[in-house]
């Protein structure tokens, strides 16, 4: 699933599916022991992770790293579209809400899972945690039954489900509510209404087919903060997914979905009402062993993350053309000590192009005019080496790794707005994808169209998002 489900309309056409924060590779981020305040942590896991295939059953791990990278390659392609959302409004306070990532990335694809309590009392599920979606959903079961004990003793005790009839903070949304009508309407909100108290259903489409079924609810979340507390977070907008048609075993291994996306209804824009509108992760090398991890924090980070160098600021573009993704305004990218004469359109999302930074997606992109410039570089250096013929995958320049030496590569470094430069290690564009085998690790996107930066170009850096000052931060870390 990495990122890559967009939800289908023409006027919502993109729907990023899955993590805020799907990365291959992560390392353990301590508490600091003078944390001022508590924060909540979520543990996500790595979709093709030991650790998921031993908790659900299945093996669901690529059989080799070059699978694992065209596995990536077809599910990121689907990520690169325009939302259409609105910014969420948040209340800055002095808490924080982290989640463990745990690292599965010996045999990772991009996608991460959490694991969420739903309901009262809680019901445990593990959720894949999508930055670019506003619907968070799980496979549910819900008959009605009030107080009926009768009614409840029919309803299978499927832990994979969760069973609505059994908590006592669950409140559809009814389908003649103003809610339902206009608020849900990008969220595939169905017209039918049967009578005023039916509830709100849903018909929630993804890019590659796939599809979500059910009703629209209010639920009682809960989490944990880092000092070992419990808190609740009341009337979250859930989806209560009777049916899922997953043709493609997109779902396989998650019980629903964490929609982490800029937007009204989003788990995020719940989260900031209590604790900010900010949110930041730290990514490390995507070839990490599966069982270290990081965190992602919402709200103040009181993480303590050790920086290699001073944090760099620059802007974030929210809402319009980018809709419910994190727009950055990149002003050229240079490799080497040359700065490429990348036409200025490709940069601007008014103009047919702009750019994102998301951890959903784990390659690179560049629009064509931007792409066709860095390889043309990149290949002068690339030359000297044995040229491979292409196998299939994503990447136009692989070549055979003898005699290599990452001290001679020249360095990609893109340019932001108000003068910020994001230098990724080499390590993050020359990737080793097989034996004997390493490729530049960016890919083609059509133009007119929207340039990705991936998380694998995001690694061993701290990210931090001020989504109510309109602010991204970043530096370089180990991540530990």
């Amino acid at each position: 699933m990495a990122n890559f489900r967009g939800s289908f309309s023409s006027s919502y056409p993109f729907f990023l599916f899955f993590l805020l924060f799907a990365i291959n590779g992560l390392a353990l981020i301590s508490a600091d022991d003078h944390e001022i305040s508590g924060s909540t942590r979520l543990e996500l896991i790595h979709r093709n992770s030991r650790k998921l295939s031993e908790k659900v059953g299945l093996d669901v791990r690529p059989k080799s790293q070059i699978e694992n990278i065209k596995r990536l390659h077809h599910r990121d392609v689907q990520r690169r579209l325009t939302v259409v959302s609105r910014r969420p409004k948040a209340i800055e306070t002095a808490a924080s809400v982290a989640m463990p990532l745990h690292s599965g990335s010996d045999f990772g694809t991009g996608e991460y899972f959490v694991e969420a309590h739903v309901g009262t009392p809680g019901q445990k599920f593990l959720l894949v945690a999508d930055t670019g979606s506003e619907l968070t959903w799980v496979k549910c079961n819900y008959n009605n039954c009030g107080r009926r004990r009768d009614c409840l003793r029919r309803i299978p005790n499927d832990k994979a489900v969760f069973s609505a009839d059994r908590s006592s903070t669950f409140r559809p949304v009814v389908c003649s509510s103003r809610m339902c009508k206009t608020e849900l309407s990008n969220l595939f909100s169905l017209a039918r209404c049967p009578t005023n108290l039916s509830p709100c259903a849903y018909d929630y489409r993804y890019m590659e087919g796939s599809a979500a079924l059910g009703i629209f609810a209010h639920e009682t979340v809960s989490v944990v903060l880092t000092n070992g507390r419990k808190r609740q977070l009341t009337k979250v907008l859930i989806g209560c997914t009777k049916s899922v048609q997953d043709d493609q075993g997109s779902f396989k291994g998650a019980n629903g979905v964490l929609g982490l996306g800029l937007g009204k209804n989003t788990f995020t824009s719940r989260v900031a009402e209590d604790f900010g509108g900010k949110f930041s992760y730290c990514l490390v090398d995507h070839l990490s062993p599966m069982n270290e991890s990081s965190y992602i924090v919402l709200g103040q980070n009181r993480i303590k993350t050790p920086l290699l160098s001073r944090m760099q600021q620059t802007k974030l573009v929210l809402g319009g053309a980018y809709g419910s993704l994190y727009g950055v305004q990149v002003t050229g990218i240079s490799v080497g000590n040359l700065l490429l004469n990348i036409p200025a359109p490709v940069w601007n999302v008014n103009r047919g192009g702009g750019a994102i930074i998301d951890s959903g997606s784990s390659l690179t992109f560049l629009a064509e005019p931007a792409y066709k410039l860095v390889t043309a570089e990149f290949n002068k250096f690339l030359s000297k080496y044995e040229r491979l013929p292409e196998d299939g995958g994503p990447f136009e320049f692989c070549f055979n790794p003898k005699g290599y030496r990452e001290s001679l590569v020249p360095r990609l470094k893109i340019h932001f707005a108000n003068g910020a430069v994001f230098q990724p290690p080499v390590k993050s564009y020359i990737l080793d994808v097989a034996p004997q085998t390493m490729c530049l690790g960016i890919v083609a996107a059509s133009w007119p169209g929207i340039s990705v930066i991936g998380n694998i170009l995001q690694q061993n850096h701290l990210w931090e998002f001020d989504v109510e000052k309109g602010t991204l931060g970043f530096a370089p870390s180990s991540c530990t």
